[in-house]
């Protein structure tokens, strides 16, 4: 209300001063010797002083708060820093004592839980003395029981190997049984395959296609290589199945999505291969699983591949050695790196001339010798691994 009266008060002034300046020009007034036009400027100054003082006036009447801030401030702010200044000598001492207090209390509590800890300890020490007494008394008696039982083991133990004796002759008829049931489900399955051997053109696993796709490419240069691929996996099996049947190539589209994704956030190289599902026999859906595979370097040109030694007793033992020698070679780069292939598990590639003089070398030692095998050039994970064989004669 004080607010509101005051804005109305001096707009009333305001706009009285301003008619009496207003009219004291127009009737061309003089006071004090001044012109006209000075004396209404006179008249609007005064007005302007006087709505200043009526508010002041009227605001210092009205309000106690007013009145202390224009005329008690200092007194009230002295007053305040010294109330100020005896609440913190309060607060400081009612610190101090809360702190002693804490600090009584918690010696209090130390001492309580020592004094605990004593009584458990001293009663600990007293149902470890019962406990032990008792325990010496049940080994004696367990001392007793064992002497019995070792001389009823005695007895069991005679009894255990005239029926283990019985045993080994049982198991030996039901080995002799397994090996019969083994050998009859082997010609089983050898003759359910054969059955079927003649109608299947690409076995599960079985590689219908295979690229290397440059690392870096976008997602649709990528599924452009995709489409590629399959088209080339479906030539293959057109080829092999003689246009019988749809020979179009299935690749579940999740797959697809996934390589796209995984090799476009790679920037290597990788191996994209087509592969089949399962048996592909004429005139069914061809199924194909895609997989692909870091591109990396295994083998530098020269670098060492495997070796191992081997005994030469006569020519016809260098076929069978060679064969165990690159089952080692094969072995051995398949775990550093080098895609094999799934349906022979082979890695390496000889040409058959270089085979037959190899074998032809080792068939002229008699003795002990070393093979190691040396990639002849730079190999990635793709493969194939082309080698270089040094026969050693051992001394």
């Amino acid at each position: 209300y004080l607010i509101g009266a005051m804005i109305i008060t001096g707009g009333a002034i305001a706009f009285i001063g301003d008619k009496l300046g207003t009219k004291i020009g127009k009737k061309r007034l003089s006071i004090f010797g001044l012109r006209p036009r000075h004396t209404s400027m006179v008249i609007t100054v005064l007005t302007g002083f006087f709505i200043t003082g009526l508010s002041i006036g009227t605001m210092s009447i009205l309000s106690e708060d007013v009145r202390t801030a224009f005329f008690g401030m200092e007194k009230l702010n002295a007053t305040m820093a010294e109330t100020k200044k005896t609440l913190s000598h309060v607060v400081d001492e009612l610190t101090r004592t809360q702190n002693e207090y804490t600090q009584a209390d918690l010696d209090l509590k130390n001492s309580q839980k020592e004094i605990e800890n004593l009584q458990a300890e001293q009663k600990e020490l007293s149902e470890e003395s019962e406990r032990l007494k008792k325990g010496n008394e049940q080994l004696e008696a367990e001392k007793n029981n064992l002497t019995q039982q070792n001389v009823e083991l005695a007895e069991s133990n005679k009894k255990l190997g005239e029926f283990n004796i019985t045993l080994t002759a049982d198991n030996e008829k039901l080995a002799k049984n397994n090996s019969e049931l083994e050998e009859h489900a082997k010609n089983l399955r050898e003759g359910l395959v054969a059955i079927r051997e003649g109608d299947i053109a690409f076995r599960a696993g079985e590689i219908l296609a295979s690229t290397v796709i440059s690392g870096g490419k976008s997602a649709n240069e990528i599924a452009e290589d995709i489409n590629k691929l399959a088209d080339n996996a479906t030539k293959n099996v057109s080829e092999k199945f003689g246009d019988a049947g749809d020979s179009e190539v299935w690749i579940y589209q999740p797959e697809i999505q996934e390589a796209i994704d995984k090799i476009s956030a790679s920037n290597q190289d990788m191996v994209l291969r087509i592969s089949a599902a399962g048996n592909l026999v004429r005139g069914e859906p061809v199924r194909a699983n895609l997989a692909y595979y870091p591109n990396n370097l295994i083998y530098d040109k020269g670098q060492f591949v495997a070796a191992g030694f081997y005994e030469v007793n006569s020519e016809a033992d260098a076929e069978n050695i060679l064969k165990k020698f690159f089952a080692e070679v094969n072995k051995a780069a398949v775990e550093k790196g080098i895609l094999a292939d799934p349906i022979t598990g082979t890695v390496g590639v000889m040409d058959g001339e270089q085979v037959y003089e190899i074998i032809d070398a080792v068939g002229q030692i008699r003795g002990g010798i070393r093979l190691t095998a040396y990639a002849l050039e730079q190999t990635k994970s793709v493969g194939p691994l082309r080698l270089h064989i040094q026969i050693d004669k051992k001394i």
